[in-house]
């Protein structure tokens, strides 16, 4: 399947190594970090694929928009306290909770989750504030 990450992302307690066509079938996913030194959390969204342009050339004359596969392998969080962690040496977990196939689905499940677990009334998660602006139109599969 994928190539070996040497602290995986887990979905369904099993370590969460898809191949590129399972991918495809999916914008992003919501997850869970887990400091396993004080058993802090933090919640958040990443997607599978981001957008990069392609310059202009002699050959084709607009600019191009292609997919390309994100830094979801490596990723940890936006949150500046938890970055800080990793790069001091503390171990994370790191648990997919959703797959998701829209980045709205992304957003809403993002925001349930944060909200269900008073992510910004407990001293146990990391997690700063709670930013969303959701369209039901935005959830609806193509």
């Amino acid at each position: 399947m994928g190539e070996y990450v040497e602290n995986p992302w887990y979905y369904n307690d099993e370590v969460f190594d898809p191949d590129e066509d399972f991918l495809k079938s999916y914008v992003g996913f919501v997850y869970c970090l887990t400091n396993l030194t004080e058993n802090k959390k933090y919640i958040g969204k990443k997607l599978f694929w981001a957008s990069k342009i392609l310059p202009v050339t002699k050959t084709r004359l607009r600019r191009k928009r292609i997919k390309v596969e994100s830094n979801w392998k490596s990723y940890y969080g936006s949150s500046q306290a938890v970055t800080h962690l990793v790069e001091g040496g503390i171990h994370f977990r790191r648990d997919i909770i959703h797959l998701c196939k829209t980045k709205g689905e992304c957003s809403y499940y993002e925001a349930k989750e944060q909200f269900a677990q008073d992510v910004l009334l407990r001293d146990d998660f990391y997690n700063d504030f709670i930013g969303c602006k959701i369209h039901s139109k935005h959830l609806k599969y193509k």
